[in-house]
């Protein structure tokens, strides 16, 4: 019995996959397609590593100061 399932499991695969190879192929793109005069975004350069910040780690501080700086103001 396995080998009979097995045996119609395989002839499923090797049908769909002949019938893969008959389904028609998507339109190709047209080159027409695109405006020449449309308004385009200028190019401009960016830097990859224009904002980085170097993470490096610091001598530890007194940690009541560090607190205090960015703990919320209690506004009077």
């Amino acid at each position: 019995m396995f080998a009979i399932s097995r045996a119609r499991t395989l002839a499923a695969c090797v049908l769909l996959a002949a019938l893969q190879g008959c389904a028609a192929l998507p339109p190709a793109p047209e080159a027409a397609a695109a405006d020449p005069v449309a308004p385009a975004r200028p190019v401009a350069y960016r830097s990859v590593t224009g904002g980085y910040v170097s993470q490096r780690p610091v001598a530890p501080s007194a940690w009541r100061e560090q607190n205090e700086r960015v703990a919320p103001q209690v506004k009077p």
